[in-house]
């Protein structure tokens, strides 16, 4: 299962995103489109943060466990926060057509980037 946390500060804005985990929904040995669906969101969202909004990244990951982090360094943009609205937008709409069982989102406020 992939779980993916949205971090936000008090006011709202967003701060980053945390994956986490393999989604699990092909069988063993044969490709996993929901993982790839979240994997191009995710990059792509970083992609957009990164080119297109000019924001300030701080991004890790583990292919072969599932993780990925991508933290906004400064404030963020009106940019930002349009490719952030979407980015949830289109995994919480995975996550209705595949289950929980496959990906779970939650959301954390945070008041820094740690």
């Amino acid at each position: 299962m992939t779980t993916i946390v949205i971090e936000k500060s008090p006011d709202g804005a967003y701060k980053g995103f945390t994956c986490m985990g393999h989604a699990g929904f092909a069988r063993k040995g044969k490709p996993d489109i929901l993982c790839s669906a979240i994997s191009a969101l995710s990059i792509h969202t970083i992609n957009g943060l990164e080119k297109a909004a000019g924001q300030k990244l701080d991004v890790t990951d583990n292919e072969s466990t599932g993780f990925m982090r991508c933290i906004i360094l400064d404030e963020p943009c009106e940019g930002a926060r349009c490719l952030m609205d979407s980015f949830v937008y289109s995994i919480e709409k995975l996550s209705e057509e595949y289950g929980d069982r496959f990906l779970q989102i939650q959301f954390k406020e945070v008041n820094d980037n740690a």
